[in-house]
C-alpha cells in the first residue's frame, strides 16, 4: 500500500508546484497557499525526488521552470483546471460565478470602459473576486496565470487559446482644434511629415498607424514627436494641443462630441481594429469565466463597449 499512498500524498505537492510555477516565486506561492517558504521548497524538492528530475532552475533571486518542469506544469495545470471545473459543475451553485478571476486588459480601454463593468459585476456577484492588471502588450495567459485577456488587433492563431470578438472600432486620426489652428490641417498622409505626432511606444519602438488607400491597408510611421506608452496619456497630450494622434473611436468619441478633439484625414483613416476577449482553452469553461465573457459579449452587442 505504500506506493499508492505515496502517489496520493504527491497531489499536495503538485498543487504547490503549480502555484510556484504560476507565481514564479516560492515566497509568493507560500503566501497564496498559507504556508511557509521553507515548506514550499521542501514539498517541491520531495516531488522532484519522486519524479527523478529537476523542475526548477533556482537562483538566490528567482526561479524558472526547466524543460521538464515546463512539460510537467502544462499537464498538471490543465488537470487541476479540469478537476476544479468538474467540482464546480457538481454543486448547487454550478452556474454561479465564484472565486478569483484574473483579468488583464489594455490600460486606457480597461480604465475607461471595462473597469466600470467589472465593478458592477463584482457588486452583483459578491462571491467573485477580481485581480485586475493592465498591459498593452500580448502576454501568455497560461504562463502568467491569467483567466481572461482583452486585446486590440489581430491575434496569432493558437490551439491553446479561445478568442471572442467583442467590437470593431475605427482608428481615428485626431488633434485639438487649437493645434489645427496653429499648425493647419493636413490634407494628405504625406503632409503628416510636417506635423507633430503623438504615437504609441513599445519595446523601444514607435508604433505604426493604420490607414487605407485605394482599398488597401497600410501601416505608416508618422513623425514620432512624442512617444507615450499609455493610451490615456496619448489622448491627454492630443487634447492639450501637443500634436496629432491616432486612437480607437471608442476611446475618443466623447472628445469628438465635446469638440476637444477634431478628426482629420477621414478619407484614409477608415480602418477598423477588433477588440477580443481571450481565455485559455479548457475542457470545461468555469462559471466565473463564462459569466464574465457572456456579460461582455451581451454588452458589446448592445453597444455599451463602443
Amino acid at each position: 500500500m505504500a506506493q499508492p499512498m505515496a502517489k496520493l500524498d504527491s497531489f499536495g505537492g503538485i498543487i504547490i508546484f503549480v502555484a510556484a510555477a504560476k507565481a514564479r516565486s516560492f515566497t509568493e506561492a507560500a503566501e497564496q497557499l498559507g504556508m511557509t517558504k521553507s515548506a514550499v521548497g521542501k514539498s517541491i524538492a520531495k516531488l522532484e525526488e519522486r519524479l527523478g528530475v529537476k523542475l526548477f532552475h533556482r537562483t538566490t533571486r528567482s526561479i524558472a521552470l526547466t524543460a521538464d518542469g515546463e512539460a510537467y506544469f502544462s499537464a498538471c495545470a490543465g488537470a487541476l483546471d479540469d478537476i476544479s471545473a468538474a467540482e464546480s459543475a457538481l454543486g448547487p451553485g454550478q452556474h454561479r460565478p465564484v472565486g478569483r478571476l484574473r483579468v488583464d486588459m489594455p490600460a486606457a480601454f480597461g480604465r475607461r470602459i471595462l473597469v466600470p463593468i467589472l465593478l458592477r459585476i463584482g457588486r452583483d456577484q459578491p462571491a467573485l473576486q477580481f485581480t485586475m492588471t493592465f498591459s498593452d502588450y500580448l502576454i501568455d495567459p497560461i504562463e502568467e496565470g491569467v483567466d481572461l485577456l482583452v486585446r486590440f488587433g489581430e491575434l496569432e492563431s493558437s490551439s491553446a487559446l479561445v478568442a471572442r470578438r467583442l467590437i470593431s472600432t475605427r482608428m481615428v486620426i485626431a488633434a485639438a482644434p487649437d493645434y489645427v489652428a496653429r499648425r493647419g490641417e493636413p490634407q494628405t498622409v504625406d503632409e503628416l511629415q510636417d506635423h507633430a505626432c503623438i504615437v504609441g511606444h513599445r519595446r523601444g519602438q514607435p508604433l505604426s498607424w493604420r490607414i487605407t488607400q485605394q482599398g488597401q491597408l497600410f501601416r505608416i510611421i508618422p513623425p514620432p514627436t512624442h512617444q507615450i506608452t499609455d493610451g490615456d496619456a496619448i489622448i491627454d497630450a492630443a487634447v492639450a494641443g501637443l500634436g496629432i494622434c491616432q486612437m480607437p473611436m471608442c476611446l475618443i468619441r466623447e472628445h469628438l462630441r465635446a469638440g476637444t478633439l477634431v478628426s482629420l484625414l477621414d478619407s484614409v483613416a477608415t480602418e477598423n481594429i477588433d477588440v477580443h476577449v481571450v481565455w485559455p482553452k479548457v475542457a470545461h469553461l468555469r462559471p466565473k469565466v463564462r459569466y464574465v465573457v457572456d456579460t461582455l459579449v451581451d454588452l458589446a452587442a448592445s453597444g455599451a463597449l463602443d
